[in-house]
């Protein structure tokens, strides 16, 4: 039987249906064609979850997301361990990309998440199409994220980490270190949040390209507060040729805060 469906809308109409009909029919296209593919890379002591709010944001406008979780973290905290090292990071990002056969991707990395993501980009340059590193840390061949510290800041979380992370991980640390307000989305963020496998800070990254894989790199620098741990990544970002660097006044995790100002970078053209 061919049903027209003209004549059902026509007849619906007539009921006062018509209208919730034809939403529905409009939130049943197909994704359209500017959508992109965001892989965003989580900081130290989160997890995927980090990303809950931003990812769907994305994905209300068409766009597909995956949100990977770094081992040793978020729900993958039971194989933390001394072994896992920045490669083990890099690794897992790398893999979630050649398991999903994704191409064409934005890679973005947030605080810590720039290691992996930096690690990534050198490795499978030829699946990303821009690189978003969200006040992030930035380093070249043979860096580690301590060697990315201010002077002083790594010899004070080695510490912390042996002191009460058993050598093991540097343990989370108290509410004051995130300047996010305090409030129901505060209190979700420090319930999930897991001491970081100490073995991806000392650990060197080894890449053959310069930071970015003279890929499109867009920086985006927090500043309200800029907090101490990332400024020699943001002095590094400006400094690169053919970067997009950018400032935004808002806390270093504000995807938890205001998580639709994250989506507004991530969709513009740089």
């Amino acid at each position: 039987m061919t049903i027209n469906r003209k004549g059902v809308l026509a007849g619906l109409s007539a009921l006062g249906m018509a209208a919730p009909l034809s939403r529905t029919f409009a939130q049943a296209q197909p994704i359209p064609e500017q959508a992109k593919t965001y892989v965003l890379v989580h900081g130290a002591y989160g997890g995927g979850w980090i990303w809950r709010d931003v990812a769907a944001g994305l994905r209300r406008q068409g766009h597909q997301v995956w949100t990977p979780t770094q081992t040793g973290l978020g729900d993958r905290s039971h194989l933390l361990s001394r072994e896992i090292t920045v490669d083990t990071h890099v690794q897992d990002v790398a893999s979630l990309i050649e398991m999903e056969d994704l191409h064409d991707i934005v890679l973005v990395g947030h605080s810590y998440g720039g290691m992996a993501v930096t690690g990534v980009a050198d490795r499978m340059t030829n699946r990303i199409n821009r690189i978003v590193y969200l006040d992030a840390l930035i380093p070249e061949n043979g860096d580690s994220a301590f060697a990315l510290l201010p002077a002083g800041m790594a010899d004070a979380r080695r510490k912390a980490a042996l002191e009460q992370g058993a050598g093991v991980a540097l343990p989370v640390p108290g509410p004051d270190a995130f300047p996010i307000p305090a409030g129901p989305s505060k209190d979700w963020f420090m319930q999930r949040l897991r001491p970081h496998p100490i073995g991806t800070y000392k650990s060197p990254l080894r890449l053959s390209k310069p930071a970015g894989a003279d890929l499109p790199v867009t920086y985006v620098a927090y500043t309200n507060p800029a907090l101490a741990s990332i400024e020699p990544s943001r002095q590094r970002a400006r400094s690169k040729v053919g970067w997009h660097y950018r400032e935004l006044p808002v806390p270093h995790d504000v995807e938890v805060a205001n998580p639709e100002k994250v989506v507004a970078v991530l969709v513009s053209p740089a």
